[in-house]
C-alpha cells in the first residue's frame, strides 16, 4: 500500500511538470516586452541628456530577441520487498530537475547615410496630418515639429545646439493654442487639396465658421487675407504669395531631439563649471527654457536615484528622470517615438480630400 501511494504521488508530480512550458512563455514574454519598452525610453532620455551636454548621441536598435527554454526532470524508485521481516524491506527514491534559459539578443547600431538622412530630413507635412487625425492635439504636434509658421517663430534656434541668446516663442505658443481650440470645436480641418496639387495639404475652414471671431484671429495672426475656405499649406517658406497660404517650416527629427533636450534640468555645478551652454536674456540673466517647453516636456535631476520616476538614467554623476505623474512629458515622449518611426517610412494619404467650395460669398 505504501509503495502504491509513492507511485501515485510521483505520477501526479510528473503530470504537473509537463505544464511548465506555457507558464514559462507567459512570464517570459511579458517580461521581455516590458524591458524592451523601458530600455527604448531610457535610450531616448539618455540621448536627450547627451545633446544638452553637447555629447554625441548613440542609437542601438534591438534587431532580434530569441530565447530557448530547456526543462528536464527525472524521478526513480527502487527497493526490495521480502516476505520475511519488514526490517528487511527497503525503498529508495531519487529525482533530479534542470532548467536552462538561453536568451539571444542582437543589437544593431543605427548609423550610415540612410539613417543620417532620415534624422536630418524635415518632418513631412503628411506626418503632421496623420498624427492630427489619429487623436493627437494639434497644439502638441505643432510645438514639437514646427520651427515657424508664416514668420511666427517657434524657438527655431533650439532645433540645434543650445543658443547663447533667448529665442522667440511666445507668439507661436498662443498660435498653437488657437489651432487647438479650433480643432476641438471642429471649426477647421486638415486634409488634401482637391484642386491644384492633390498631394499638398490644406486647411479647411468649415463654411459656417468663415467669419467666426476665433477663425479671424487665427487668420490675422498668420496674415492670411484670402477669403477662401480652403487655404493651401506649403513647404516653401520663401513664397511671395504668403497672404494666401500657410507656410510651415518643419523640424527634422534631429531638430526635435535638440529642441526637447532643452527641457533637461541641468545641475547648478555643471552650469557653474561651463559643462553646458547657458542661454541668456537680453538683460544678461539666465534664460529659463521651461518657458518654451512648459506643459510639453521636463526632465528633472537629482544626486540620488529618484523615487516615483517612470524613466531614470544616470549620467555624469547625476540622475535624470521623468516623473511618473508628469503625464504631459510622458505623452510627448510617446509622440516622439511615433514621429521617429514614421520618419523611417513612406506615409500614405491619411486625411480627407477637401471637396467643399473653395470660396465663400
Amino acid at each position: 500500500m505504501y509503495l502504491k501511494g509513492l507511485i501515485l504521488f510521483f505520477s501526479l508530480l510528473l503530470i504537473s511538470c509537463s505544464q511548465f512550458g506555457p507558464d514559462f512563455m507567459k512570464a517570459g514574454r511579458n517580461e521581455y516586452n516590458k524591458v524592451l519598452a523601458q530600455t527604448d525610453d531610457e535610450e531616448i532620455l539618455l540621448n536627450l541628456i547627451r545633446l544638452r551636454y553637447a555629447d554625441n548621441p548613440t542609437f542601438l536598435k534591438v534587431s532580434s530577441v530569441s530565447t530557448a527554454f530547456n526543462w528536464k526532470e527525472g524521478f526513480g524508485i527502487n527497493g526490495s520487498i521480502f516476505d520475511g521481516a519488514t526490517t528487511s524491506n527497503n525503498i529508495g527514491v531519487r529525482g533530479n530537475t534542470e532548467y536552462i534559459e538561453k536568451p539571444t539578443i542582437t543589437y544593431s547600431p543605427l548609423s550610415g547615410a540612410d539613417f543620417v538622412k532620415n534624422v536630418l530630413t524635415p518632418v513631412d507635412h503628411e506626418v503632421i496630418l496623420l498624427l492630427a487625425r489619429s487623436g493627437w492635439s494639434i497644439e502638441r504636434i505643432l510645438r514639437l515639429t514646427v520651427n515657424r509658421i508664416n514668420n511666427i517663430n517657434n524657438a527655431s534656434e533650439a532645433s540645434g545646439p543650445t543658443p547663447s541668446e533667448a529665442p522667440e516663442f511666445n507668439e507661436f505658443i498662443q498660435l498653437s493654442k488657437d489651432f487647438r481650440d479650433l480643432q476641438k470645436t471642429s471649426k477647421i480641418t486638415l486634409g488634401y487639396q482637391l484642386e491644384g496639387n492633390p498631394d499638398e495639404l490644406a486647411l479647411l475652414i468649415q463654411k459656417d465658421y468663415r467669419n467666426d471671431p476665433m477663425v479671424n484671429r487665427l487668420l490675422n495672426d498668420l496674415k492670411i487675407e484670402t477669403k477662401n475656405n480652403i487655404i493651401p499649406i506649403t513647404k516653401n517658406y520663401f513664397d511671395s504669395t504668403q497672404d494666401s497660404k500657410i507656410q510651415i517650416e518643419s523640424r527634422s527629427l534631429a531638430g526635435i531631439l535638440f529642441f526637447l533636450s532643452h527641457g533637461v534640468e541641468v545641475p547648478s555645478d555643471d552650469i557653474a563649471n561651463g559643462r553646458v551652454t547657458v542661454t541668456k536674456n537680453k538683460n544678461g540673466e539666465i534664460f529659463d527654457w521651461q518657458k518654451v517647453l512648459d506643459g510639453l516636456f521636463t526632465v528633472y535631476t537629482s544626486k540620488n536615484p529618484p523615487e516615483q520616476a517612470t524613466i531614470a538614467v544616470e549620467y555624469r554623476g547625476n540622475w535624470f528622470y521623468i516623473k511618473d505623474n508628469d503625464m504631459q512629458s510622458k505623452y510627448t515622449l510617446m509622440l516622439l517615438n511615433q514621429i521617429s518611426a514614421l520618419q523611417s517610412g513612406k506615409i500614405e494619404k491619411s486625411g480627407p480630400i477637401l471637396t467643399l467650395p473653395v470660396s465663400s460669398n
